[in-house]
């Protein structure tokens, strides 16, 4: 039986984030006031003291749950993973604690994705939407069968999708979605359609940051968003990362392998729960924890 542990993406950031970690281990403070140098700007105090405004801006947002997840993980005296996965920038997480990225590149990669992302998002206006209840099914044939760019971008969980794309189909989606019998069909507060074609300007630029940068064999597997499969080679590793930006999070098929490939424990490293609830409503029976 393996211990897996996991990894949140954007939206679990909170004012405060970190900063316990921050004071009660010399290693945490060491990786944090570094990241301040890596980045460029104060991220330290964002975390600590920053508006709900200003975490929530991407180029912050990334970098502020990747650090306190890493830091997390890192700084935890049992922190000893058998397989890994990360929700979304998750991953990017993730691989730093399972040995393929550096503390530094992982930082600086998802820094370059933060800031490529928020450009893909200002070339045209996007979102996304949160549908409840319906099956995946139903949702991916209502995406196809709407005019514009929308796709399902998150499997979450069962019964829990998101949706990504232009914002006129994603609106058309929504409605079409409601009258197919969906609990909640809502537009949820991002900067743009992530895990869509429409990322397809930052998935270019985050290739060339990936081809740049050095990777390690990992200790342990990573479980990658595109296809929810396990994986230990660093070039397939490297692919995968760069098509997630424009392909679906298949998280509920993460968790669904991960089990069935012998995970008996889900830990959730960083800020939130949000994963530890999505990993409930896979199995019931999971056993969770979380490190933050």
């Amino acid at each position: 039986m393996s211990k897996a542990y996991v990894f949140p993406g954007q939206g679990a950031q909170f004012s405060g984030m970190g900063k316990e970690l921050y004071e009660s281990h010399s290693s945490a403070k060491e990786l944090i006031d570094q990241s301040n140098d890596i980045l460029g700007f104060d991220i330290k105090n964002i975390m600590f003291n920053g508006s709900e405004e200003e975490l929530k801006q991407t180029k912050v947002t990334q970098p502020a749950v990747f650090i306190h997840s890493v830091v997390a993980a890192l700084t935890s005296e049992d922190f000893n993973p058998e397989m890994v996965a990360g929700h979304s920038l998750g991953e990017f997480s993730a691989l730093v604690a399972n040995g393929v990225l550096s503390f530094q590149d992982g930082l600086s990669l998802v820094s370059k994705r933060a800031s490529a992302m928020q450009k893909a998002c200002e070339m045209q206006a996007s979102t996304m939407a949160a549908v409840l209840g319906l099956t995946d099914e139903v949702v991916e044939r209502v995406c196809k069968e709407t005019p514009g760019v929308v796709v399902a971008a998150n499997y979450n969980c069962p019964g829990q999708l998101v949706i990504s794309g232009e914002i006129d189909a994603v609106n058309a989606a929504c409605e079409k979605l409601k009258e197919e019998g969906a609990k909640r069909a809502l537009v949820l507060p991002v900067g743009g359609a992530f895990h869509s074609p429409l990322m397809e300007p930052a998935r270019e630029e985050l290739a060339e940051a990936i081809q740049d940068t050095s990777f390690s064999t990992p200790n342990c597997p990573v479980y990658q968003n595109v296809d929810a499969k396990g994986y230990t080679g660093v070039e397939t590793i490297k692919k995968n990362l760069v098509l997630q930006l424009t392909s679906p999070v298949r998280w509920t098929q993460s968790v669904q392998n991960m089990i069935s490939d012998g995970a008996s424990s889900f830990t959730e490293c960083g800020p939130g729960k949000v994963l530890q609830g999505l990993v409930k409503k896979v199995d019931r029976e999971m056993v969770v924890f979380g490190i933050s």
